[in-house]
Parts: C-alpha cells; sequence; structure tokens
C-alpha cells in the first residue's frame, strides 16, 4: 500500500473520531481504512490506535505519529504547491475561516463566484466568530475583524465591518424615535452577548467630527447576529448590528434606521494568510477575487 495515502487516512481516522466518518470523507469503504491503518501499524511494529467496539484512542506512540504525519502531510502539499507555482494554474483545497455574519451575508458569493471561475479548487470555509490560529486549525486564510494584534502574519485590508442603529416600526411607535444618542438611555437595546465585554458598554456615534457614546442598557444579549435580527423585528428593541445582516429588512421598510445624521461606528477588516509562506495560485487567486469584491474604503472608520 502507499504509505503516505495510509498516513493521510489515518491522520483523518484521529480528526474525525471513526472508521466510518473517515471512509464517507474519503469516499472509500470502512474495511479499506481499517487495512490503511493495520498497514502503518505492521510496519511500525506497534498499535496506533486502540479500538474497542465503542470507541477508540490513540496510544502514546500513535499521538507522536499522527503529529508526524501531519507534519509530513503538510511538507508534501506544500512541494505540489512549489509545482502548482510553476504551471501558474490554481488548484486543490483552500480551508478558509471568516466571521459567521459576514461569512452568511457578504462572503458567500464571492467563493461561490470564485469557484466557478476556478473549476479544479475546493473551498472548506469555517464560519466561527471564535478566534482561530492558522497553523493549530490549519487555516490558509482568516477573516478577521477589528484592529490587527498578530504582527507575524500578512494582511489585506477589506471594507471596514459597518454597523447600523435600527428598530422596527412597531417598537419607534411604541416608545418613541431617538433623536439624539442620549436619548438610548431610556430605550430597549439589543446587546451582543460576549465574553469580554461588560453588560453596560457604549455605543458610538459621530456627528461633525464629534463623538457620542451613550451607556446603553441591554436586557437581553445575544450571541448570534440572526437570532438579534429576529428579536428587532419582533419589535423588541433597538439594535447595533452589522449593516449586511439587515439590509433586506431596511430595505423592505420591516426595520427603520434611527439617528441617520449620525455616524455609526465601522471596524477594521483583514484577510490574513502566514507571513512566511509563498503564495500559491490557488491562494494569490482567491485573495485577488476577495480584495477585489471588498476593496479598502477609510473615509467612514473612527
Amino acid at each position: 500500500m502507499d504509505r503516505l495515502t495510509s498516513m493521510a487516512a489515518y491522520v483523518t481516522v484521529v480528526e474525525r473520531g471513526s472508521f466510518a466518518a473517515t471512509a464517507t470523507a474519503l469516499g472509500i469503504s470502512p474495511q479499506m481504512v481499517a487495512k490503511h491503518v493495520s498497514f502503518l501499524e505492521a510496519r511500525l511494529g506497534t498499535r496506533l490506535l486502540n479500538r474497542t467496539t465503542r470507541r477508540q484512542s490513540l496510544t502514546e506512540i500513535g499521538r507522536s505519529f499522527y503529529d508526524r504525519c501531519k507534519i509530513v502531510l503538510a511538507d508534501v502539499d506544500w512541494a505540489d504547491a512549489l509545482a502548482e507555482e510553476t504551471k501558474g494554474e490554481p488548484r486543490g483545497r483552500l480551508r478558509i475561516n471568516a466571521p459567521v455574519s459576514f461569512g452568511v451575508e457578504s462572503l458567500m458569493p464571492v467563493v461561490t463566484r470564485y469557484l466557478r471561475e476556478h473549476r479544479n479548487v475546493e473551498v472548506d470555509l469555517v464560519l466561527s466568530d471564535r478566534f482561530v490560529d492558522l497553523d493549530d486549525d490549519e487555516f490558509e486564510a482568516v477573516f478577521r475583524t477589528g484592529p490587527l494584534a498578530d504582527g507575524s502574519l500578512a494582511a489585506h485590508e477589506l471594507t471596514p465591518f459597518r454597523l447600523v442603529a435600527c428598530a422596527a416600526p412597531t417598537y419607534l411607535r411604541e416608545r418613541g424615535t431617538p433623536r439624539e444618542p442620549s436619548d438610548l438611555d431610556a430605550h430597549e437595546c439589543l446587546g451582543h452577548a460576549h465574553w469580554s465585554q461588560p453588560t453596560n458598554y457604549p455605543w458610538r456615534f459621530v456627528r461633525e467630527g464629534q463623538a457620542f457614546e451613550p451607556q446603553v442598557r441591554s436586557r437581553l444579549r445575544v450571541s448570534d447576529a440572526k437570532a438579534l435580527l429576529t428579536a428587532a423585528l419582533d419589535g423588541f428593541g433597538i439594535v447595533l448590528i452589522a449593516e449586511d445582516v439587515v439590509r433586506q429588512a431596511l430595505a423592505a421598510g420591516q426595520l427603520v434606521r434611527i439617528l441617520p445624521d449620525f455616524q455609526t461606528p465601522s471596524r477594521p477588516m483583514h484577510l490574513l494568510f502566514r507571513a512566511d509562506r509563498r503564495k500559491t495560485p490557488k491562494l494569490r487567486s482567491f485573495i485577488d477575487a476577495v480584495v477585489a469584491a471588498f476593496p479598502p474604503d477609510r473615509s467612514q472608520e473612527f
């Protein structure tokens, strides 16, 4: 059996947790997955996995061998990438991470358009609002909002992630429409739940260079933007939310923008990738597509 193929199967078994899940991922039978693992164990002369009818676990040597297999397979992929580069044709699998709201509302059309143009590329797009590490989580590129903190990564600046304050007409009829940011003190404001964010935190507005930061109070705080949108549509309160998430609701009149004379916050958005790696054709072409779709715009950042 081919040793590299068996190593790839073994790594997938460890990461997927079962022969059945590995067989589905690789498009082979569970029996063939077992043969790959048995081939490696016979070659090494030791057991890599402790297998029972209910579960499997790594042996000590199995854990070390898994770590080395990942390094070897990554080096093989890198060697293939160098060959790719000489041909200049994007091909292979891209593993990308992006925030949930941005990925759902803005990024997906860019990804599908990119895949139509590059038939030999596959994209694994993982949407998550947690902080991910490119090396530990095996991403080739990640989208991040907010100021850059990791100087070891290369970055392309993108269109800022803009927020807008809005509420349902039913809420505004019942509670009144705020005219100044300070009016928000007397309103029901929907908050973003985040472990590092205090219960009472400022929303920031700017007009003619002057900033206003009312201390809004949120009885309802939610970690998901779609859920916040649902609460706002239900007329429960005012929400400060990503413009992409509420664009359709605003156009349909289901939500109304408040304090339209004030600029609302925007956060920097970047596409990050490893600075110490040569950009393969697939990554370079993806970066070009993203930058073209989300060009930098510093005019409204504050």
